[in-house]
């Protein structure tokens, strides 16, 4: 599609709508004939209402101007839409952390953002539909890049805004560094494929894409486009003794470590002890507390402007991707041997192309 076809909204987080930058990108490209009509948040879910409105005047993208909150009430907001109405995604970055746009390789100045935007095809990507109940409310929420579960989304959720604009990502990493020296685990049931896994939880992470909480990669082999989750699951540690292997299994992310499994899932569902608290769970940086939940991936839902090159999809030239080989055994610090085994993390991940 050329550009002169094409029509813009661009939905700005209204703590931003005043950036010098953003302003004079969208003024220069305004007169260099970009047909752009801009709406600033005025209160949570103003965003996705933009969105949707989208249609009425004929757009074929929306960009998401602001972090990954933003972009995540833009993408359920284009999910409201039949899929041969729901105009493409742009993202301008604005956030204190912009992970997705970072994982995507986007630039970061809002001129150079909304010229990428102009210049690039679309690509069909997934987007993650969650159904979940929490305090007796059934809801339905969709995300593009990562969801955490417990830990994680302790960390997200109360890290303070302030500290977000003061140290950007370094923030999460900070309060992540206090929350371990105090943590607490999370009792759950989850279920995928034919398995089932009960047991005590840290933090469990389910990425389209590859990282979260300002840097961190919880999903290092995640692809965009290919039907599936990549799912991490820490369990819970039983001293401080553990913490070395339990930090070792971070760095390699076994199928199935002592403490630690990362697999690829096309569903998953999470039932929660009845007499516990609601598990934490933030979808793209949003924070929600739900007693139970199931993730499923909507194959190729959104086109999103991106680069066609980029790590984050299959392309038709790749081989089938399989998981890295493990080590045959390792050992706990607290003296336990146990055994690495290969499970379904090493089958070979389906293209999918439209």
């Amino acid at each position: 599609m050329s550009d002169i076809n094409r029509r813009y909204v661009l939905v700005v987080n209204g703590k931003s709508a005043g950036d010098p930058a953003l302003r004079a990108a969208v003024a220069k490209k305004r007169r260099a004939g970009m047909a752009l009509i801009v709406y600033a948040t005025w209160e949570p879910g103003d965003a996705a209402l933009f969105a949707e409105m989208s249609v009425d005047h004929g757009a074929t993208h929306v960009i998401a101007g602001g972090g990954d909150g933003t972009v995540n009430e833009v993408v359920n907001g284009l999910m409201r839409l039949p899929l041969d109405k729901r105009p493409a995604l742009g993202i301008v970055p604005l956030g204190s952390a912009n992970d997705f746009a970072r994982s995507l390789g986007l630039p970061l100045e809002p001129y150079a953002a909304l010229q990428a935007i102009c210049r690039r095809e679309t690509q069909p990507v997934d987007v993650v539909r969650i159904s979940a109940t929490g305090r007796g409310k059934g809801v339905d929420e969709y995300y593009l890049n990562m969801a955490t579960g417990g830990f994680g989304a302790e960390v997200t959720s109360t890290t303070p805004k302030f500290l977000k604009r003061l140290l950007g990502g370094a923030a999460y990493s900070l309060m992540a560094a206090f929350k371990t020296w105090r943590h607490r685990s999370y009792d759950g049931t989850l279920n995928w494929d034919t398995c089932e896994e009960k047991a005590a939880f840290l933090l469990l992470a389910l990425g389209n894409a590859r990282q979260s909480g300002g840097g961190q990669v919880l999903a290092p082999r995640a692809k965009i486009n290919d039907g599936y989750l990549d799912m991490l699951l820490v369990k819970d540690f039983p001293s401080f003794r553990a913490l070395p292997q339990l930090i070792r299994e971070l760095r390699e992310f076994p199928a199935r470590g002592r403490f630690v499994r990362y697999l690829p899932v096309s569903r998953l569902a999470v039932s929660t002890d009845p007499s516990h608290p609601p598990w934490p769970l933030t979808l793209d940086g949003e924070a929600h507390r739900f007693d139970a939940f199931s993730a499923e991936v909507v194959p190729l839902a959104l086109r999103l402007a991106m680069p066609a090159d980029s790590s984050l999809l299959v392309h038709p030239q790749e081989p089938a991707r399989h998981d890295d080989p493990e080590p045959e055994t390792a050992s706990g610090e607290d003296g336990d041997p146990h055994t690495q085994q290969h499970d379904d993390a090493d089958r070979e991940r389906p293209h999918q192309h439209p």
